[in-house]
């Protein structure tokens, strides 16, 4: 059992607070059916795919090593096989409106669950073809004690502000969603839920489904990353603080234990794994902008993780912005007006 995104104490604009949290989750830091060099074996969930034997070196062929990871429901190749087609986006709740936007809390469909989101919409005629929209992407919270109105007000409340859409899934098992909460890095039920609500907005007749984009903070800065590597249409993502290392990375370096030794990976594990991270796969952006945000005293998810993140895009070919806020934490407390206006202009030139 691993401890995930430790939330640290953040007092919002708009007067809600952070609570301190952790979140257990265990990852998949080991090949399925604990293969091992000499031994096939997997998951007994699906047809087994064509698997070579592994080397008495304990390698597998690049070929046999695609394969397996294309057959993890976590996978960017599996999840773009599935459909994603949203639903209608139905009002449960109208809230007090914004300074020049409404608020609503609306549901949508997603594998047959029915998801709770947090709404904005502009006020005003929109522009022609629609109002451009964000996928809005929160961080880890306990799912039983999340409430679609709380936490992220003066986030949504930035780019409402400014002309956009907003949705803020409560993703599968939070609040009253329903589901069951299996987390956001080892199975897709949270991402299936981001890509079914950017279905549900591309949907909606006030926004423009040419002009979408994600925000993503912590989790959802993973969440978004491999939501934006399934579906091309999303134009552009701003990423604050994300868990967004290669697996093999989380699974020996975030968060060693305190005492005893740091974990390790043999050659076979650590190669699986970076072929599963969504980092891996980073070219396929084809040109998509990245925008990143975080603070070098983030406790909770190291400042070196945007960095390698960072170089890597520009590795790839693909366009990013990489802003560091000295002694800021996990939430940019100190520079929050700073970095949400960057991130609304990083939106209105790319979207």
């Amino acid at each position: 059992m691993r401890r995930l995104v430790q939330v640290g104490l953040l007092l919002l604009v708009a007067g809600a607070g952070w609570v301190a949290v952790t979140q257990p989750e265990n990852l998949p830091f080991a090949l399925p059916g604990n293969l091992q060099p000499g031994r096939t074996a997997a998951p007994s969930s699906a047809p087994s795919p064509e698997i070579s034997r592994p080397a008495p070196d304990g390698s597998l062929t690049d070929a046999a090593l695609t394969a397996l990871v294309a057959w993890q429901p976590i996978s960017v190749q599996a999840l773009r096989t599935r459909k994603y087609p949203g639903s209608a986006l139905t009002v449960r709740q109208n809230l007090r409106a914004g300074v020049n936007y409404s608020r609503q809390v609306v549901s949508y469909q997603s594998d047959g669950l029915r998801i709770n989101a947090l709404l904005t919409v502009p006020s005003g005629t929109p522009p022609t073809g629609g109002w451009p929209a964000i996928v809005f992407n929160h961080g880890y919270i306990p799912p039983a004690e999340y409430r679609t109105t709380e936490r992220y007000v003066a986030y949504q409340d930035a780019f409402a502000r400014a002309g956009f859409v907003t949705l803020k899934s409560d993703y599968r098992g939070h609040g009253s969603s329903e589901g069951e909460a299996r987390g956001g890095y080892n199975d897709p039920g949270y991402t299936v839920d981001v890509l079914n609500a950017a279905a549900s907005l591309k949907a909606d007749p006030r926004v423009n489904p040419a002009r979408l984009g994600l925000w993503g903070h912590s989790m959802g800065g993973q969440l978004s990353l491999r939501a934006m590597l399934v579906d091309d249409s999303f134009k552009a993502a701003s990423l604050w603080a994300g868990v967004i290392a290669s697996y093999d990375v989380l699974a020996t370096d975030w968060n060693p234990p305190a005492n005893g030794p740091k974990p390790t990976l043999d050659r076979l594990n650590r190669r699986y794994l970076r072929a599963l991270s969504p980092n891996s796969l980073l070219r396929e952006l084809n040109g998509r902008p990245t925008q990143l945000h975080h603070g070098t005293n983030d406790a909770d998810v190291p400042y070196a993780f945007q960095k390698a993140l960072a170089d890597d895009l520009r590795a790839a070919g693909q366009g990013v912005e990489a802003y560091r806020y000295e002694g800021d934490n996990h939430n940019l407390s100190q520079n929050l007006s700073t970095a949400l206006r960057r991130s609304v202009a990083f939106f209105k030139a790319n979207l």
